[in-house]
């Protein structure tokens, strides 16, 4: 019975290899033509699988491992950006953040005269200022005059997302297209001098030496305090679970942190069995596709740079 299916699929291939020679390769055939009597195709079709590649795109499911955008409402730009490509994205939140030492820096935050101006490399580190900012008297304080010594120095980012939480507490920041902290090293070694007053920098407990050490290095001084921890989402691996029992193995997943493929991808591993090398897989950068590539996997895509609209270029181009 197989012999006599195939022999029928093949049969039917050179039949409308025959037609697209005599109208055209971008034809369409009805799938009511050229059938042998008593024959019914099987799935997916010869036919079909000719129609869906005549068509521009196909709506993927993609899979996104991040935490819910920061602040303002509406739909997260990255679903919002795949879905104008017409792919259906779906967000798993992979970390949780315990905040520490908000007195320390509270102390620090409220005297800018010892410190040469602010590094941000993660929208948790300028949340942190922000939980400082709480009181009535301390934000009537800010708003008077602190925000205004700071401003009178430098103020760094990484990216935009966290470029666009520092301005929200009234601040200019420099650096949100240097996408990474290596960039962003170099961007403040054209700037300062060894001779400037210590860079505050507050950081996560989980966090790359290339910054840091790149400074120190050059002579640069930072005054590095741990304001978050980093740990995996409590609900991470049964929220995993749930999707790929509802909605099968993904067409692509999405990092976006070291920690991200740290926490998950013994899970996706497991989840996906022997689909796993169907998957694209994407970065949001290129620290993040190193570690990616570290653990074996390989790397459909890496953001050009850390935006929701670059990354959904290239998944959508990785999906093609």
């Amino acid at each position: 019975m197989v012999r006599a299916m195939k022999t029928v699929d093949s049969w039917l291939n050179s039949i409308v290899i025959s037609r697209r020679h005599m109208t055209g390769a971008g034809c369409n055939v009805s799938p009511l033509w050229g059938y042998p009597p008593c024959y019914t195709p099987r799935q997916p079709s010869v036919l079909k699988l000719l129609h869906r590649g005549s068509e521009s795109s196909v709506e993927m499911h993609v899979l996104l491992l991040k935490e819910p955008r920061e602040g303002g409402s509406g739909p997260d730009p990255y679903i919002k950006e795949l879905a104008s490509r017409g792919h259906n994205a779906t967000l798993i939140p992979v970390l949780s953040f315990t905040f520490v030492s908000l007195n320390t820096l509270s102390d620090k935050l409220f005297q800018p005269e010892q410190h040469g101006g602010l590094i941000f490399t993660s929208p948790r580190a300028v949340e942190a200022v922000k939980m400082c900012l709480e009181d009535d008297e301390r934000t009537e304080q800010w708003n008077m005059d602190i925000k205004d010594k700071w401003n009178a120095k430098s103020i760094y980012v990484v990216g935009k997302a966290t470029a666009t939480l520092v301005e929200n507490l009234g601040l200019v920041p420099l650096g949100e297209d240097t996408g990474t902290a290596d960039v962003l090293s170099r961007l403040i070694l054209e700037r300062e001098d060894a001779n400037i007053l210590p860079l505050l920098f507050p950081c996560g407990s989980i966090k790359r030496e290339v910054l840091p050490t790149a400074l120190r290095e050059n002579g640069v001084s930072l005054d590095t305090l741990m304001v978050y921890q980093t740990a995996p989402h409590p609900d991470l691996e049964k929220n995993l679970k749930n999707h790929f029992t509802e909605q099968g193995v993904p067409d692509s997943i999405a990092f976006f942190s070291p920690s991200g493929v740290k926490f998950c991808l013994e899970t996706v591993r497991r989840l996906s069995g022997e689909q796993l090398m169907q998957i694209k897989f994407a970065a949001i950068g290129p620290t993040t596709a190193e570690a990616m590539t570290a653990e074996g996997l390989s790397v459909s895509c890496s953001a050009d740079k850390p935006t929701a609209e670059h990354l959904a270029a290239g998944i959508a181009k990785a999906l093609q």
